[in-house]
């Protein structure tokens, strides 16, 4: 029995773009707690420290990592810091405008450089301890006291601060540990295709915020990866109606899975033809209200507005409300100056979610965007750092400057965090302390609406294995 046979909405990529699917016994031989079946996941991957270490030493630094945002360091001398279990790495605008990433660790006995996000004065790094000095592009500019080290001590390449890969795409920054990686775009194949289209690469930084979950990184993300959840944990979003009403609209969600552990979900397909979604008027305008209150993302306070003003103009019970709301959308954008993406089929993915291998998601909606990332916090398998952005594409010409962290916020803080990001932390949290259960063993999956879990377990598990000897 294939996927496709217990459910047509859920379907595996073709072609180049297939998953590899559950791993054969020599991989699974050489990862702890390895993926035996899609449809169940150990519970030990979420907090074995066995496992953690091997995503120490395998998996971060030989991936493609969504490193910042190039809105973070938009002139020359900007940098901004990374930070991955363990590891700091600076990224560095040069004075031609692209971007280097350079392990924060001087040459002399391994002080971090910096800090945070801030501006080199004089275009130099600068050891806090000693006052040994670098380049913007990490070369070598001073060592104090050079007369008392022995030449071999001061090769010139050998002080050179060690680098990473540094790609960027859609205004994000990506980075990779390891200087023999494939490029980013195979890396990314096929969701940067499936993106792109979008527009997102015209979007900017909102908002930005931290907020750190007792959970593992991966159970973090995962309550992003399907819309099954929204009925029980977001039942707002329903608008008054029931759980049949809620399955229903389950049942219009299509998901895939994709080799190297990226998956989408998005609404069913049509066919041939372009993103039709049918609500009825106030259906619509009350959903895009809950958004945009709940969580000031993807819908946002002035697209509702912009809705709103056709009540008076278009019949409720017009059948393609939808369809002139969007319309009146793009024409406000082409009035403003807002550089949205074409109308297409690709607006399927509005309301939808791409994940991408490893630790980053986006949500497209219109012209904006709502993008997740997970990390692990302070060495411990079962605590995260999770970013929350808001994007949004503003009208050309009148950019924000510089993208800023707006700080870390805890998951309860009703100031800062919207009903429904409120309503996914405090289930995060849930889940983490229910694995150590003596009445839970393993995650059990829907074929239906959870196989991009299996998806991304199964990649880990292939990553991890080709480095174990």
């Amino acid at each position: 029995m294939t996927v496709a046979d217990l459910n047509p909405k859920y379907t595996w990529a073709e072609g180049d773009d297939a998953p590899l699917g559950t791993n054969p016994p020599e991989i699974q031989a050489k990862v702890p707690h390895p993926m035996r079946d899609s449809r169940f996941v150990p519970k030990e991957r979420y907090y074995s420290r066995e496992v953690f270490e091997l995503e120490k030493k395998h998996l971060w630094p030989h991936t493609w990592l969504m490193a910042a945002r190039e809105e973070e360091l938009p002139n020359p001398g900007d940098y901004v810091e990374y930070e991955i279990a363990g590891t700091s790495v600076l990224l560095v605008r040069q004075r031609d405008h692209s971007i280097k990433a350079l392990h924060n660790a001087c040459r002399h006995r391994a002080t971090e450089l910096v800090k945070g996000q801030g501006r080199l004065p004089g275009g130099q790094l600068v050891c806090p301890f000693h006052g040994w000095r670098w380049n913007l592009d990490g070369s070598s500019s001073f060592v104090f006291g050079e007369k008392a080290f022995e030449p071999a001590c001061l090769n010139k390449d050998d002080l050179a601060l060690r680098e990473c890969l540094v790609e960027t795409w859609a205004g994000m920054v990506w980075i990779n540990m390891d200087l023999g990686a494939r490029p980013l775009a195979e890396h990314l194949s096929p969701v940067q295709q499936l993106l792109d289209p979008l527009g997102i690469g015209n979007m900017r930084v909102k908002w930005w915020k931290q907020v750190v979950l007792n959970a593992n990184w991966k159970m973090a993300q995962e309550a992003f990866f399907e819309g099954y959840h929204v009925t029980q944990t977001h039942p707002q979003l329903l608008m008054g109606n029931d759980e049949e009403y809620g399955e229903k609209k389950a049942e219009q969600v299509a998901y895939t899975t994709f080799k190297n552990g990226h998956a989408r979900f998005q609404s069913a397909s049509k066919g041939e033809k372009e993103y039709e979604p049918v609500f009825d008027s106030e259906e619509f305008i009350e959903a895009g209200r809950l958004l945009a209150t709940g969580q000031d993302a993807m819908t946002l306070e002035q697209d509702v507005r912009i809705f709103e003003g056709l009540r008076n103009k278009i019949p409720q019970d017009d059948p393609k409300f939808t369809q002139h709301a969007i319309a009146a959308l793009y024409d406000y954008a082409q009035g403003a100056g807002i550089p949205m993406a074409p109308m297409g089929p690709a607006m399927q993915l509005w309301g939808g979610d791409i994940y991408m291998f490893p630790n980053y998601l986006m949500l497209p909606m219109y012209g904006n965007c709502l993008a997740y990332r997970s990390r692990p916090y302070k060495d411990d398998p079962e605590w995260c750092i999770f970013d929350v952005w808001s994007l949004t594409t503003y009208p050309v010409g009148q950019e924000p400057e510089r993208a800023e962290l707006k700080g870390i916020f805890d998951k309860d803080d009703t100031e800062n965090w919207g009903l429904i990001p409120r309503q996914d932390f405090s289930n995060i949290e849930r889940q983490q302390r229910g694995l150590h259960s003596p009445g839970f063993t393993e995650s059990r999956l829907s074929s239906a609406y959870e196989l991009s879990i299996s998806n991304m377990h199964e990649e880990l598990d292939r990553v991890i294995a080709s480095r174990v000897e």
